[in-house]
């Protein structure tokens, strides 16, 4: 039997430390002029379409990150929600300067133990029907092939996807998404159809007694796709949690519904679990939870820990048909030997210290927390999400639940300042939640920590409704 997680593991800071410069501050970029790097990178860094935060960060450690004007905060977005283990986790880091110095990058066509060793270890975790995986870098390439996979192996080029989705920004996972990105580049791929997006709080389907009526939205959705479709319907791609959307769980029977609706098609199902997998969600996949077995399953963010490192997993019969028509998906860093042994000790650590259940556990302690802000706060409309991730929606009116975008704003200004990072998603399709996904390795302490700043950050706040 797996050993139990400590409740503080040892290689994070075990109490809350007031956010002031500290002895235990990263020294690798201390004495840097910040001033100056700001002007450099005003004048060198090109846009990629996102604001850039005010503070350069110069060192992470454990669940918090470290500004130049030694200000500690902690992290409750994991990076870029991808540190499921922490930041600078001792293992990782033996992990990457043993195989930096002995076994890095390889012709593409060469195979090393890592690379194996990582796919051993996924396939054997994974339900039959998931049994050959091959590694990229990024969940958006993960996501390019496995739609290739999947026109490839059914011989029909339409692509179905959820209309708050995320999938990247490659040509075909750009195609599968639909509340941002898509502007300004002409034609996206052919073929690309949109479901409604799955949204409890906001959606217009509604049961006799005001219950979220998904099925009939989601029948509706498959409606509209049969008659926009021209009679090549490949497959269709979804997150079990829609992060950037605001954090949308799919409702209970919707995954197994939409594969229903896919083999009518003679579709594939094909699940990203950028953000999911691995343990996140309270199970080590998200799929788990509905038991629902994908035709594809793409892997990222959280299987590298931090480093650039995807997978995509399928099955057999999948496989071998798509090796008889020449599938193709060879890039420089496919099934890098570094990466891959970063992924095998991320699965090895999540599974040795039974971090999934930790997750489900600390989990409770998350939701708990923010449901009790709710009931203090008017301006919370809506808590969600499962397991260590979580969406907080600010609204300025609980009854027309009207977004208030400015309040967020402010509310997360004071969170940062007090010491927490929660990512506030300010886009106008899906403004004013912040999405939280701390490091499953947040233990309760840390835990309590992060909701007390929230809870003071809404209290110092102006224009929260406070209800006590």
């Amino acid at each position: 039997m797996a050993p139990m997680i400590q409740d503080q593991p040892a290689w994070t800071d075990s109490k809350p430390q007031p956010s002031k410069p500290l002895d235990d501050t990263p020294t690798i970029y201390q004495g840097i002029n910040e001033n100056d790097l700001q002007d450099k990178a005003n004048k060198c860094l090109a846009n990629y379409g996102t604001k850039f935060e005010d503070d350069i960060i110069v060192g992470s450690k454990g669940l918090y990150v470290y500004t130049a004007k030694g200000h500690r905060v902690l992290d409750w977005t994991s990076g870029q929600m991808s540190c499921l283990i922490g930041h600078g986790h001792p293992e990782i880091v033996s992990t990457i300067q043993s195989h930096a110095s002995q076994l890095d990058h390889l012709f593409s066509g060469m195979l090393s133990p890592p690379v194996i060793n990582l796919a051993s270890r996924l396939t054997s975790v994974l339900p039959p029907g998931l049994s050959k995986a091959f590694f990229l870098s990024t969940g958006g390439e993960s996501n390019e092939a496995a739609i290739k996979m999947a026109k490839v192996y059914t011989g029909k080029f339409e692509i179905v996807g959820l209309g708050a989705s995320w999938h990247g920004v490659t040509a075909q996972a750009l195609g599968a998404q639909y509340h941002f990105g898509r502007k300004g580049q002409g034609p996206v791929m052919p073929g690309m159809h949109m479901l409604p997006p799955p949204n409890s709080y906001r959606s217009i389907f509604r049961n006799s007694d005001g219950s979220y009526d998904w099925e009939t939205e989601l029948n509706y959705g498959w409606d509209l796709i049969d008659r926009a479709s021209c009679g090549s319907l490949a497959a269709c791609i979804v997150e079990c949690i829609q992060s950037s959307a605001g954090m949308h769980v799919l409702p209970p029977g919707y995954l197994r519904a939409l594969k229903k609706h896919c083999e009518k098609r003679g579709m594939l199902l094909i699940v990203d679990e950028a953000q999911t997998g691995v343990g996140r969600c309270g199970d080590l996949f998200a799929f788990n939870h509905d038991n629902v077995v994908p035709d594809i399953l793409t892997l990222s963010k959280t299987l590298g820990n931090g480093l650039p490192l995807s997978a995509v997993v399928t099955s057999d019969e999948i496989e071998r048909v798509c090796t008889e028509r020449d599938y193709c998906f060879y890039t420089t860093h496919v099934n890098d030997p570094l990466p891959a042994a970063v992924g095998d000790k991320v699965l090895e650590i999540v599974l040795r210290d039974n971090l999934v259940q930790h997750a489900q556990t600390i989990g409770d302690q998350l939701h708990a927390g923010l449901r009790k802000l709710k009931e203090r706060y008017a301006c919370v409309g809506d808590v969600r999400g499962r397991g260590l991730m979580a969406g907080v929606e600010i609204v300025a009116d609980r009854e027309k639940k009207t977004a208030d975008l400015d309040l967020a704003r402010r509310i997360s200004h004071r969170m940062y300042e007090l010491g927490l990072w929660a990512n506030l998603s300010s886009h106008s399709s899906f403004g004013g939640v912040f999405r939280i996904a701390p490091p499953i390795v947040v233990n309760s302490e840390q835990m309590d920590e992060g909701l007390a700043i929230m809870e003071r950050a809404f209290a110092e706040t102006e224009g929260t409704g406070r209800l006590y």
